[in-house]
């Protein structure tokens, strides 16, 4: 199973640190990363395997929330399922 995560917000220092911690925290896997700054904001898609992960995903989900919101920055996921089915023809 795999997750998409979205990460937008004014750059600063250690953003993807921060965020591959979360995601190491919760035993789910980054497979790809895609970032770039946009005059001052970064911007960020990250690819997750979430098949060993020992939470579920909501509290993955909320950890992420908390991070964003403790950076000023928006964090979120969603399963591969919903990511696919959203931008399906």
């Amino acid at each position: 199973m795999r997750a998409i995560i979205s990460v937008v917000g004014k750059d600063t220092f250690g953003i993807l640190a921060k965020v591959s911690s979360v995601c190491f925290e919760n035993r789910a896997n980054v497979v790809d990363v895609n970032q770039s700054i946009l005059q001052d904001m970064f911007v960020m898609v990250m690819m997750l395997d979430i098949s060993d992960a020992d939470c579920d995903f909501l509290r993955l989900k909320g950890d992420l929330e908390a991070l964003g919101t403790q950076l000023g920055m928006q964090i979120n996921i969603m399963h591969e399922d919903i990511f696919n089915s959203m931008h399906r023809i």
